[in-house]
């Protein structure tokens, strides 16, 4: 069954809404001319900057370090600094004195020293170490090494516009293979920046490259920027940024609003029904939001998926309505059902992610989700930006913890950080067994019993838990888990260690028992941190948003605002929108990658940080 949705038939009102490097080698062109997609491939090289540790670029200047009579050693902490371990590489250092050195040897050995503090935590020690070393003359592959460093820790530490700013003075004698990389490095970091800081940063730019940079960034802010990005392009041909546009904004200039249809389709009848209406809420107030605005002239086909046999039924039915996009399906199993379809006449936006890969042919099939392991994978890198390297880990029993725990390990592992301890739990009998047991309380306690014993007489105790730790994930599934445990960790002495969780534990909704979450850091999608409040109020007014589905409202929100970008999507690992709920990007599987924001909960109140 399909109905077809006016502006009279909806009670939506129109509103004006307010405002890591990644390699690719596939640029996908998601829509053309024809029934088929078209394809190109460029290659785009990764600099040391993307959320990784340090990495050798690409020769276009020369990198070559000097030679030295000290390579051997400098080789050897360089081998032992890619596995994290800092204490074989500070043994191998301790052979070079660092009297009566060349100048390069000196710097070479003060930026490995710098590498050595970072990976043990000290991120402050780092920076200034690396602060003394951008001295004249230095030679180029080492200067390449320290500013590409140094950038890699701002950008870890959530400091965007200061990555931002170092990131287009590393551009400026970059390889020529890394400048896309690199030019893509610094339009991330001014997307994550808040505008309120652009707008500050404006009037001391005295750098006519960087001030147009910032004039960019703020231009982008705009609801239909499009005129002024070309009086922008015009007025800075030469700027590294101008051609092509980053985050896919060329596309704004050679295409104007799409017109068509567009097919939602979504489960409005069975048991995701209440998913499917939010869904369709978010969007519809996003697509009002955009006609009122001078966009958004497509004609929308709403379609009740639970009505056909199948996704590709319904998918058919949409095809020979003469859709041209379809949005949808929700539900894994039907976007998997769809995945296997060999020709897919018009591209689809699917609202979840499947992880087999899927075939070449057919137009593309683009999965927009709001993936919980993405979360995983961002508070590691937030924790790890912060200092923290000894993890204890707490998580639910089940399928769900054991993908949370995967995921952020990997991360956790592949940025240099180990995992001290872990528990899981199964039911809130299990909460106060399983802090004990990560935190090693267990232990601790039985050692006061066995001395007790030996020495036939009550002693004072106080339990000692395990010090190999420096911070805590605590992967709870919802905010009642989370205020239940989080009490624990203090009741059981670990309340001054940081805890880091995901966003499942705010439901968007003020509660103050969240007084209990007090002080835990995690990551949250702009929607739950106060970001387009225009559309809440659209929702609110239209009786179309729930508190227990107002994430489902931002996806729908960004499922348009991808959707009426999607020629956007053209542009591969460069893309990026300022999406409700978070930045997004595009990796080479046609998945939309979210990052999230950086917050805390403050009293009862969550924060952006």
């Amino acid at each position: 069954m399909s109905v077809k949705h006016s502006m009279r038939d909806l009670k939506f009102r129109q509103q004006r809404q307010t405002r890591t490097i990644a390699l690719v080698l596939l640029t996908t062109i998601l829509w053309g001319c024809a029934d088929k997609p078209q394809k190109k491939a460029s290659e785009m090289a990764t600099p040391a900057s993307e959320k990784h540790q340090p990495v050798k670029a690409e020769p276009g200047i020369s990198l070559a370090l000097p030679p030295s009579s000290y390579s051997a050693t400098f080789n050897s902490a360089e081998q032992s600094l890619a596995k994290f371990d800092w204490m074989q590489a500070s043994v191998a250092l301790q052979e070079i004195s660092p009297d009566g050195l060349a100048p390069n040897d000196r710097t070479y050995l003060s930026y490995l020293q710098a590498r050595i503090s970072y990976i043990r935590g000290d991120q402050m020690e780092a920076l200034a170490q690396l602060e003394q070393l951008d001295n004249p003359g230095i030679n180029a592959g080492l200067r390449y090494r320290i500013l590409s460093f140094q950038h890699y820790i701002l950008e870890m530490q959530g400091d965007s516009l200061a990555s931002a700013q170092l990131g287009d003075q590393i551009l400026r004698g970059a390889p020529r293979d890394t400048t896309a990389a690199w030019k893509r490095s610094v339009w991330r970091n001014l997307e994550r920046t808040d505008e309120t800081q652009l707008m500050s940063a404006l009037p001391g730019a005295t750098d006519p490259q960087w001030r147009s940079w910032l004039e960019l960034a703020l231009i982008n802010r705009e609801d239909a920027p499009a005129s002024q990005l070309s009086r922008w392009r015009n007025d800075n041909p030469n700027h590294p940024a101008a051609r092509p546009l980053p985050g896919g904004l060329d596309y704004l200039l050679t295409s104007g609003p799409q017109s068509g249809k567009v097919a939602l389709m979504l489960p409005l009848s069975g048991k995701l029904a209440p998913a499917g209406k939010a869904v369709l809420n978010g969007f519809l107030a996003a697509y009002y939001a955009g006609h009122s605005a001078g966009g958004a002239t497509n004609e929308l086909l709403v379609m009740d998926v639970d009505k056909y046999p199948s996704a590709t039924s319904a998918y058919d039915e949409a095809v020979s309505q003469g859709v041209s996009m379809v949005v949808g399906p929700l539900s894994k199993e039907e976007v998997a059902d769809l995945a296997t379809q060999l020709e897919r006449p018009v591209p689809i936006l699917a609202l979840n992610r499947i992880e087999q890969t899927l075939p070449t042919a057919g137009s593309a099939l683009v999965q927009l989700s709001l993936s919980p392991e993405d979360e995983a994978v961002s508070v590691a890198e937030l924790a790890f930006g912060t200092g923290a390297r000894r993890a204890l880990i707490i998580s639910p029993a089940g399928e769900w913890g054991s993908k949370m725990q995967t995921a952020l390990r990997e991360r956790w592992a592949s940025l240099g950080g180990t995992v001290a301890s872990s528990a899981t739990y199964s039911s809130y009998d299990d909460y106060s067994s399983s802090v004990k047991s990560a935190l090693s309380l267990d232990g601790s306690e039985q050692r006061a019993r066995d001395l007790r014993t030996v020495l036939g007489t009550n002693i004072e105790f106080t339990p000692r838990r395990r010090q190999d730790t420096d911070v805590i994930f605590l992967l709870s599934r919802n905010g009642n888990e989370a205020r239940s445990i989080k009490p624990l960790l203090a009741f059981h002495y670990a309340g001054k260690l940081p805890v880091y969780a995901l966003s499942g534990i705010y439901s968007g909704v003020p509660d103050e028992r969240n007084q209990d979450l007090n002080g835990i850091h995690l990551v949250a999608a702009p929607w739950l941190l106060g970001a387009n409040p225009g559309l809440r109020v659209t929702l609110a007014a239209g009786d179309g948003g729930g508190d227990n589905y107002t994430m489902l409202n931002a996806l729908g929100a960004d499922a348009f605002l991808v959707q009426s970008g999607f020629n956007r999507l053209q542009s591969g690992a460069d893309v990026s929108f300022r999406g409700n709920t978070g930045l997004l990007s595009m990796d080479p599987n046609l998945h939309i990658q979210r990052e999230l924001s950086a917050a805390i909960f403050d009293g009862s109140a969550l924060k952006a940080q």
